[in-house]
């Protein structure tokens, strides 16, 4: 089901101050895709979904899901959220103590008054789907935090919506729980061939989950694009920055060679990609990532895109050491295999790839 958002607005009131939650934003969620709206706090992407779901009402725009106008200021139409044929898993998951696990998921029937016989054989179906099959009368208090996600992601599921949207639904877990929980969602969203939103502002959540990224800022819609689009080729630098560590080094174009440009920047020249097209003459930054930062042989020197520092700080992580290398004034972030023979102070060269290096708009 395609959802379709349309020039909208919604603008709160606080200590005397206007914030625009939402700047006109204009959206097209693609049916049967995992959509993540990413951005840091307060960035309007809950506020867009809980505009979505109908929780939140905006100030103007339009709002489909699928062919039907469920929101319009213009109109005078809101559509209640009840109606509007969507489920929901909370960051809270809401889950109720009182209930056992087959009352927690049958509760959206229950209040449509749906008959016994087809309640039990929905919520039965939504249990296997998400792995909790024989739970049915298990405590809703005796369940564990990924357990509790997968009984409110079964009780979205079971009235069939068109749309779910998820409200940072992982965030309350453990490390380590939290990774298991997003391989075992992205299996279960991608089986059910359904549109998904997915709300978050963890980025390897967001690289991990989704078909396609909205990177969001201050209210707008910055950037769309898939995962490895968003990562290793974004077109602004907010976006490239959050999306992932990134070495920003500012530059100029000094030539054009294909697909690549010679870019002379505060380290030296640099061969990068410049898919953007930017001019010859005109200012650029440099983007690259820090796992695309490689130890270059001394005998390698004077090769293309080797540069020489000295590394000024050095921390063991187990699967990688994260490293400062200086080069002049400028401090790189670096990721180095955890079996390099180097230590904090040492002279060394690096190398980039010129594939890895990308330029954006100054």
């Amino acid at each position: 089901m395609e959802i379709r958002i349309k020039d909208l607005t919604r603008t709160y009131y606080s200590e005397g101050k206007q914030i625009k939650a939402l700047d006109h934003v204009d959206l097209t969620i693609p049916a049967n895709k995992i959509f993540t709206l990413l951005g840091p706090s307060g960035c309007g992407k809950t506020t867009l979904l809980r505009c979505i779901v109908g929780l939140e009402t905006p100030d103007d725009g339009d709002i489909y899901i699928g062919d039907d106008l469920v929101f319009s200021k213009d109109k005078g139409l809101f559509i209640p959220p009840e109606n509007r044929g969507l489920g929901m898993v909370f960051q809270t998951y809401a889950i109720w103590p009182h209930m056992n696990v087959f009352d927690n998921v049958a509760y959206p029937l229950q209040t449509n008054r749906t008959p016994k016989d087809k309640i039990r054989q929905q919520v039965v179906k939504a249990l296997k789907f998400v792995q909790l099959d024989g739970f049915e009368n298990r405590p809703a208090t005796k369940l564990s935090g990924g357990q509790q996600q997968r009984v409110a992601l079964a009780r979205a599921l079971v009235a069939e919506p068109k749309v779910i949207l998820f409200d940072e639904p992982l965030s309350n877990l453990d490390a380590k729980l939290r990774e298991e929980t997003r391989k075992e969602l992205r299996s279960f969203l991608t089986e059910l061939k359904i549109t998904a939103i997915y709300v978050t502002h963890d980025r390897i959540e967001a690289l991990a989950l989704s078909d396609l990224i909205a990177v969001m800022r201050a209210g707008k819609i910055i950037e769309i694009g898939d995962p490895k689009k968003i990562y290793f080729n974004s077109d602004d630098k907010f976006v490239a920055d959050f999306i992932g560590r990134a070495n920003l080094i500012k530059g100029k174009i000094e030539k054009q060679e294909g697909e690549h440009a010679i870019i002379a920047s505060e380290i030296g020249s640099i061969l990068a990609l410049n898919s953007q097209g930017i001019s010859v003459g005109q200012s650029a930054m440099l983007c690259v990532r820090p796992e695309f930062i490689r130890l270059a042989p001394e005998q390698g020197k004077q090769g293309q895109n080797i540069f020489s520092g000295q590394m000024e700080s050095l921390i063991f992580i187990g699967e990688a050491y994260e490293g400062e290398i200086r080069i002049g004034d400028t401090l790189l972030t670096t990721t180095i295999e955890p079996t390099a023979n180097i230590v904090e102070g040492d002279k060394i060269s690096i190398s980039f790839d010129p594939d890895h290096c990308f330029l954006l708009s100054a």
